[in-house]
């Protein structure tokens, strides 16, 4: 989260942005509900409901569109971020090892792992802050192929999951690429939590086609601006997840 003070870096992203692609403030984000978990750091829909991943106890949730628990266990992951859904398996981004796991969806046994590319350590802190190498943080599914958000490298890649083997790359938006998701149109969504912002995105080039920004001065939580990191789009939303508050958010794409 950032200090209330701190809410121009927000307003100064939207004049960055101004001059190259549409720049919208998004009226409201509507807060939905407290998670299973302290610290929920990847989301992901699914026609089950939502999956939610939280990196304070390395657990994966399925929810209920209202947040009711449908099932709720630990992985064999470490202080993951990201997390999808292939139809058949978990995948979850294990940020501190700097692993790709794909996880049974009922027990969280990992069934499969290669190692994140990309990682290292991040350029969006003092190096003092962050000195360890991290992996991903934004996981998705698509025609058989995984895409990666990884910040360290500021890149979005795309991957083949059977060998881990990188097919293409794009720059992600801003210095923190956090949750990615697809929009209804086939465009990407990755959000950049820095910037407090979500980025539609073209699948094939990377160009950026839209900013859609959080409100300058809300939500607060016990005065603080919250930070979107994981984030799905589901229902005309983008929903997100705010890891030091434990709580998901919507706010619409139009």
């Amino acid at each position: 989260m950032l200090p209330r003070r701190t809410f121009l870096l927000a307003a100064a992203s939207a004049s960055f942005a101004a001059s190259r692609f549409p720049t919208q403030v998004a009226g409201r984000a509507e807060r939905m509900f407290a998670t299973p978990g302290k610290n929920p750091n990847g989301l992901q829909a699914t026609p089950e409901g939502l999956w939610v991943y939280d990196q304070g106890d390395n657990h994966a949730a399925l929810l209920d569109w209202s947040g009711k628990v449908l099932r709720d266990f630990p992985t064999e992951t470490d202080k993951g971020s990201g997390i999808t859904f292939d139809g058949k398996h978990l995948w979850i981004a294990s940020t501190y090892d700097s692993r790709i796991v794909r996880t049974d969806p009922r027990t969280g046994k990992a069934l499969q792992s290669f190692a994140c590319p990309g990682a290292g350590v991040v350029h969006w802190a003092p190096r003092g802050a962050h000195p360890r190498p991290t992996g991903a943080h934004g996981l998705e599914w698509r025609a058989g192929e995984l895409w990666i958000a990884v910040p360290p490298a500021m890149t979005i890649y795309v991957t083949d999951p059977a060998t881990g083997q990188v097919k293409r790359s794009f720059p992600a938006p801003g210095v923190r690429p956090h949750g990615i998701g697809w929009d209804p149109g086939g465009s990407l969504w990755c959000t950049d939590s820095i910037y407090r912002s979500f980025f539609r995105m073209d699948p094939r080039t990377g160009g950026i086609q839209r900013q859609l920004m959080l409100p300058l001065r809300e939500p607060l939580v016990d005065d603080l601006l919250i930070v979107p990191h994981g984030m799905t789009v589901h229902a005309g939303h983008i929903w997100f997840s705010v890891a030091e508050t434990g709580e998901v958010y919507r706010v619409p794409l139009t």
